[in-house]
């Protein structure tokens, strides 16, 4: 029997986002945002057209919900403030139902001594700026300074850990590369302006913060993925995988830690003619507002070689420079098609601890989706999902690790909470600790493993 103790003081919870659980009510006042302007557009991309109005309910269930996080053993929770909420139109006029939404919401945290965990950008861009070109613009910039430090001045004599984005390469690939968030374009050059000013809109943001004086931590949640070689005694698959790495990771990774882009990114942008365009001060504002706390989001590891043959698109991409590799006998989750690899999120902290000065940070995302969860409903109407308790316990084993050999890691959060909506896949996956029930008023109902966390909440750890 091992026992797995955590350190005191540890953050157990889990994680979700504004656009993702709160859905949309009459006289909400919330404005549109690219979720909501996409399914006006084409409903029919939506996984069975569930559409962001028919999310987990969080708008209309704090109490509830929080009663919920405490049953499950939560001491910290994370979401996020709806930019398209709180400022319906990106800038100007702030929402007053938006307010006090907010404030109810931390204050039933606090009260229930649950920590806020809040992060001001969850994929939600207002329609209003995506229209004037969203991250493409830098005028969107000031407005996200503007909607960031109304919240610090609203909520921050409460909330005391921040966060700038959740991870900002998601809109950089899925909106300007791969297709799987709006404005769904592909143009390598785009990609990478969109990347550069979602950094310098956390770097400027993080200043903003700090300038007025509020006792608290602020950083930035990644979510990192680390690049294995498929032969690490091949130069050409290194290389490769060092490329996957410096824009997937590093890209956001290291201004945001160290302040300074990686050498190597920047030359193979040249290379591809793709650097962003930027003013020389930009660069000091990144250098000196780095971040006092990491997230770290791992799902799964990237598998890379060298590139061997043409890619299918007919305009530059990331993939000039590598090549996913299929490795045989991959764990593989069959839902998702995400290979399952526990020994990556050691290999992440320990890499944070030995190149990132053991940055403060903690587990912010890692969770396995299922389809059709109701299978393993047993006879009480509890979700039986044996397969979420093994998959989050081989992960926090190899933190344990990670953390006995030094690395300042303070926290888990699984994601999520609540089975929650998930962009155009809706509810085709669910992962949450506590199962949610669309046909019968969102009937939340704890799932086996929120149960078994409670457990390891209390011991702070957990024996195998």
């Amino acid at each position: 029997m091992t026992n797995y103790q955590f350190p005191k003081d540890f953050y157990w919870g889990s994680a979700s986002s504004g656009p993702q659980s709160e859905g949309r009510y009459e006289n909400d006042g919330k404005g549109d945002n690219i979720w909501d302007l996409w399914y006006k557009e084409q409903p029919e991309l939506y996984f069975n057209t569930i559409g962001p109005e028919k999310t987990s309910q969080a708008y209309t269930h704090i109490k509830e919900d929080v009663a919920l996080l405490k049953a499950t053993g939560h001491n910290s929770f994370r979401t996020s403030i709806q930019w398209s909420r709180l400022i319906p139109e990106g800038r100007g006029a702030i929402n007053p139902a938006a307010v006090k939404f907010y404030n109810e919401l931390i204050d039933e945290l606090l009260a229930n001594d649950i920590e806020p965990f809040i992060n001001l950008y969850h994929f939600d861009m207002p329609v209003v700026l995506q229209k004037e070109g969203g991250w493409e613009n830098r005028k969107t910039i000031d407005a996200y300074v503007a909607y960031a430090t109304a919240c610090f001045e609203l909520f921050g004599d409460r909330v005391k850990k921040w966060f700038t984005h959740n991870e900002p390469i998601v809109p950089v690939e899925g909106g300007y590369l791969y297709g799987f968030h709006y404005p769904h374009e592909v143009s390598f050059k785009a990609a990478v302006q969109v990347g550069y000013h979602e950094m310098l809109a956390s770097a400027k943001a993080i200043a903003a913060y700090r300038a007025l004086g509020k006792i608290g931590e602020i950083g930035i949640i990644l979510n990192l993925t680390p690049s294995y070689a498929r032969d690490e005694n091949n130069p050409s698959d290194v290389k490769a995988a060092q490329f996957a790495d410096g824009f997937f990771n590093r890209s956001f990774l290291d201004p945001s830690v160290l302040g300074e882009y990686p050498a190597d990114l920047i030359d193979d942008l040249r290379s591809a003619d793709v650097l962003p365009s930027y003013l020389v001060e930009d660069l000091e504002i990144i250098k000196n507002n780095t971040v006092d706390l990491l997230g770290i989001n791992y799902y799964q590891p990237r598998r890379i070689q060298a590139r061997e043959n043409p890619h299918e698109w007919s305009v530059p991409m990331p993939e000039d420079f590598f090549e996913t590799y299929d490795m045989p006998n991959k764990k593989i989750n069959p839902y998702r098609g995400w290979e399952i690899y526990e020994k990556g999120i050691y290999d992440t902290l320990t890499n944070i601890r030995e190149n990132y000065g053991n940055i403060p940070c903690y587990i912010s995302e890692n969770g396995m989706g299922v389809e059709d969860e109701s299978r393993f409903i047993d006879k009480q109407g509890q979700i039986n999902d044996d397969y979420r308790i093994e998959f989050v316990s081989e992960h926090l084993k190899y933190v344990h690790q990670a953390i006995t050999e030094g690395s300042n890691v303070r926290g888990y959060h699984m994601w999520t909470f609540i089975d929650n909506w998930s962009w155009l896949n809706a509810y085709k996956n669910r992962y949450g600790f506590v199962s949610l029930d669309l046909e019968n008023d969102g009937k939340r109902t704890i799932k086996k493993s929120g149960h078994w966390y409670k457990k390891v909440s209390e011991n702070n750890g957990f024996e195998e």
